[in-house]
This record gives structure tokens, C-alpha cells and sequence, in this order.
């Protein structure tokens, strides 16, 4: 038995990628080097407080919608993170906080964040059809995975909803915050056939509430644009070719001591002592 390809044997997916989330297009849209370290290097990041209260977060509020609607409150709620928090905390953050002090003034700043939810939503009136869904499927060539935090049905259509815990954009430019969204809803029109008819951001912090809504059309766009950032992707494997895009957002970047485009910056100046 031979392993050489013949005309049957499917070749190899020249970029090594089992699939893509929308983290990682997004990834891909800001720096392609961020891309590489994350997708293709499997760089780890190193976790920080507010990925931690993201998670937990996110952890609570799916757990909130296993309660009977009567027993959705503020402190089930804070229960169920503190509960979530107590599971995830042994793996994944063990040695996150330098003291029982700073755990305990971050669970306190999270449990404030979680109040703020009850002033943008009544989960006693919302009975999700999906809670934390795997999609997986197929565009064309490439396969798209992601995991959508809620999907309901409302006076306004059916509505996909995406939980944060970071600071909201000011509303003019909040427009790019719906980038994973839409792929989401591109991937639920997949499956079921079915557009989503509003795309949900609820940011905690504030809180703040985005809508968008969506149609036929931005969803075809949506299908382009991935399948372009698929080629792109490509030939930047092929090429090994990853330039980096220097922007604000590299001071919360985990890989600029790494990072080509920082190589070459000059130290800070030390601050003269007497």
C-alpha cells in the first residue's frame, strides 16, 4: 500500500487549518501576524483577569436559562458564577491572582457587572432556542466553526445574541463589533435555512445594547468576504508571508516582545533618578 496521492486521495488543505472561527478571521483582519502566532504557531496567551470574567460570565448566564423563569434573579445569577468561577478556576486559572485580596475585589466587580444585565433583559421573559451552539459548516471550500451564545424568537424575528464583558464601542463605531455576528448568522442560515432577522451585541458593561438588523443580501457579502479572507489566508501560508499591522490595539497585544513590527522600536528612556 502506497501513500502516494493518486487521483481519489484528496490532497492536504495547503493551509494546515482544520477550520476557521470568527475569532480567527477577525484575528486575520486586524494582523495577520496575530494570526499566525494564534492559528497557525498555537501560541498560547497567556490568561488575564478579564478573559477569566468573561468566561465565568458567559458560563453564568447560559446556566441562568436551566432555572425555571421564575428563579432567573440577580442572585441566581451571582450564585451560578460563583459556582462557575469555583469549576474553571483549578484548570485553566490557578495562579491568576497574586492574593485572596485581588480575587476577591475582581468576583466583586463582576458580580457588578452581572447586575447590570437585569437592566437590559428580563430573562423571565425569554425562553432561548439555543444556549452556547456549536456551528460547524461548510462555505465553499473552507469550514466554519463557532460557538453562539443565544438565539431566540421575538416580536422582532429571530434574533442571535452575542454576551461582552469589555467596554462597549461608542455607537458610531460599533459597526465592526458585528463582524462575528454576521458570520454566525451566515452559518444559522446554512443549517437551518432560515435568516436571522436581528443581530444582538449586549455589552454588560454600562450596560449597552447594539442591534443590527440583517438580510439576504449582507449575508451574501458575508459569504465573499470570508471566502476572500479564506484565499488570503491561503497565500499567506503558501508564502509564509504574515505581515504585521501595527495599530492601537497592540498595547493589549500578549506577542509584541515577538512581534517583527516591534524588533526594531527603541527602548524607553529611563527615568533619571537624583
Amino acid at each position: 500500500m502506497t501513500d502516494t496521492p493518486t487521483s481519489e486521495t484528496p490532497l492536504p488543505d495547503p493551509t494546515g487549518l482544520v477550520n476557521l472561527s470568527p475569532s480567527r478571521a477577525s484575528d486575520f483582519k486586524q494582523c495577520p501576524q496575530l494570526f499566525k502566532y494564534k492559528a497557525i504557531d498555537r501560541l498560547e496567551v497567556p490568561p488575564t483577569v478579564y478573559q477569566a470574567r468573561g468566561t465565568t460570565a458567559h458560563l453564568a448566564l447560559q446556566r441562568l436559562y436551566d432555572r425555571p423563569a421564575p428563579e432567573r434573579s440577580p442572585n441566581a445569577l451571582y450564585d451560578l458564577f460563583r459556582e462557575a468561577w469555583t469549576e474553571l478556576k483549578p484548570e485553566e486559572y490557578p495562579d491568576l491572582f497574586e492574593s485572596v485580596e485581588d480575587e476577591r475585589a475582581w468576583g466583586i466587580e463582576s458580580l457588578t457587572l452581572l447586575a447590570n444585565y437585569f437592566g437590559v433583559e428580563n430573562p423571565a421573559e425569554l425562553e432561548p432556542l439555543e444556549r452556547e451552539l456549536d456551528l460547524t459548516e461548510d462555505l465553499g471550500d473552507m469550514t466554519i466553526r463557532g460557538i453562539l451564545d443565544r438565539m431566540e424568537e421575538t416580536s422582532e424575528g429571530l434574533v442571535i445574541t452575542d454576551y461582552k464583558t469589555g467596554k462597549a464601542p461608542p455607537e458610531r463605531y460599533a459597526l465592526p463589533a458585528f463582524f462575528a455576528l454576521k458570520i454566525y448568522a451566515l452559518l444559522i442560515r446554512k443549517r437551518t435555512g432560515r435568516t436571522p432577522d436581528l443581530l444582538k451585541l449586549l455589552y454588560l458593561t454600562g450596560p449597552t445594547v447594539y442591534t443590527l438588523p440583517v438580510n439576504e443580501r449582507q449575508l451574501e457579502a458575508m459569504e465573499r468576504q470570508l471566502e476572500a479572507l479564506w484565499g488570503a489566508i491561503n497565500r499567506a501560508i503558501e508564502n509564509q508571508n504574515f505581515p504585521p499591522r501595527p495599530s492601537k490595539l497592540c498595547d493589549w497585544c500578549a506577542f509584541q516582545d515577538r512581534c517583527p513590527a516591534w524588533a526594531d522600536a527603541a527602548p524607553l528612556p529611563v527615568a533619571a533618578t537624583a
